[in-house]
């Protein structure tokens, strides 16, 4: 780490703590910022909008950002380094008028879009952004990252910065429908961290994994890799009615991502089931899987996946991978299997079940539990989740 070592605060320590107990922190100001606190920051001014926030952008530990009314179709994926803003860029590459969203329009899979957000930022007191897509988002194989002016890496806004926010949208599988206020990814603040994707010692992490707060498996649980939880893919269709995945099919139907329950599943997906175990990723493909473990995050702490390893396999098993507090937690981890974005890179790959394919971080919230956690109380879409297509699907017909 760059910065002292904080690795102490980001995991509760407490080595004697019964299962289900939320330990206390003695520094409360380091961590993820939490639903109260992102109300704050609206209120301070940290985080603005021309349009009202209504109370649905809120997450238990992050905030839906949404489409603005511009867009612009770029030829290439771009940051625009140091000296240079996103709109500089834009002009540099295309210099195309601007799609207006307004009424809404399509982004066609293959080609990469550049979006004004109705939010920006002016942060103070240390902090700093981090970005992930929706689940909804990666479930339907949309790459989306967010970018800043003078950025130099994807889905990181730095300490300080004051200014404008962009999205760059990138449909893979599906062609997309879009309008001013799509929410497409969501932002998160840590403060007191020095990476969006924290390390640390292991000792309370140890504790909350043995005692099944984060994961539930039959069998004997793998070993931590350091701070990180691994988890495996279900290729039997454990528990989840012998389903295994779905694998997304070719096809010129658009998704109007504003429309839920609304497709049939059978016009974009291939369902994959009575596998004997063992599944070969086509190269560029990609598959709706799930892990063997069901995932909890208890109402103190946050997760995100590592979304690629290239010690694992040439494939990427997440696109949004980030567990808010609450996920599949109710005083130990059941119930709920965290949903794999799957593609391969560069060459085809075979999994296999029970096939460690991806770590969990856990990271502290500041302030302690948040006010509002994931669940039915909010009305999350995935909460109890098997492998589930993204919320636009219909059930898949019996």
């Amino acid at each position: 780490m760059n910065e002292v070592d904080r690795t102490s605060e980001l995991i509760p320590m407490d080595e004697n703590s019964p299962p289900g107990n939320i330990v206390d922190y003695p520094n409360k100001d380091t961590g993820v910022i939490s639903y109260q606190g992102l109300r704050n920051m609206v209120r301070e001014g940290q985080l603005v909008s021309h349009v009202d926030i209504p109370p649905a952008q809120y997450q238990p530990a992050s905030i839906d950002l949404r489409l603005g009314r511009r867009a612009w179709r770029v030829r290439a994926s771009f940051l625009p380094g140091a000296n240079a803003t996103v709109m500089e860029r834009v002009k540099q590459l295309d210099d195309l008028p601007p799609i207006d969203l307004s009424e809404g329009a399509v982004f066609e899979k293959g080609i990469v879009y550049v979006v004004e957000l109705l939010e920006h930022v002016k942060l103070t007191n240390g902090l700093i952004g981090v970005a992930n897509p929706k689940s909804s988002t990666g479930r339907l194989d949309v790459l989306v990252r967010l970018i800043t002016d003078r950025a130099t890496a994807f889905d990181r806004i730095e300490r300080r910065y004051e200014g404008p926010l962009y999205l760059e949208v990138a449909p893979q599988a599906f062609s997309i429908v879009v309008k001013q206020g799509t929410r497409l990814n969501q932002l998160r603040f840590h403060r007191g961290l020095s990476t969006g994707v924290p390390t640390g010692t292991s000792g309370g992490l140890q504790n909350l994994y043995d005692t099944g707060q984060l994961v539930k498996v039959d069998g004997t649980p793998l070993p931590l890799r350091g701070n990180l939880v691994p988890v495996t893919v279900d290729l039997r269709g454990d528990g989840i009615g012998g389903i295994v995945g779905y694998k997304a099919k070719k096809t010129t139907n658009t998704i109007n991502v504003e429309k839920i329950g609304f497709y049939d599943p059978k016009d974009f997906w291939e369902k994959i089931e009575h596998i004997d175990g063992r599944l070969y990723l086509d190269r560029g493909e990609f598959y709706i899987l799930a892990t063997r473990e069901e995932v909890g995050v208890p109402p103190n702490l946050a997760a995100e996946m590592v979304p690629y390893d290239s010690a694992s396999g040439e494939f990427r098993v997440h696109y949004a991978g980030f567990f808010d507090p609450g996920f599949g937690w109710s005083g130990k981890a059941g119930g709920s299997r965290a949903v794999l974005e799957v593609r391969s890179y560069g060459v085809s790959f075979m999994l296999e079940h029970g096939q460690t394919v991806g770590w969990l971080s856990y990271s502290r919230l500041a302030s302690g539990p948040t006010d509002k956690v994931y669940g039915s109380g909010i009305a999350s879409n995935y909460q109890g989740q098997g492998v589930a297509l993204a919320k636009h699907f219909k059930p898949w017909p019996v």
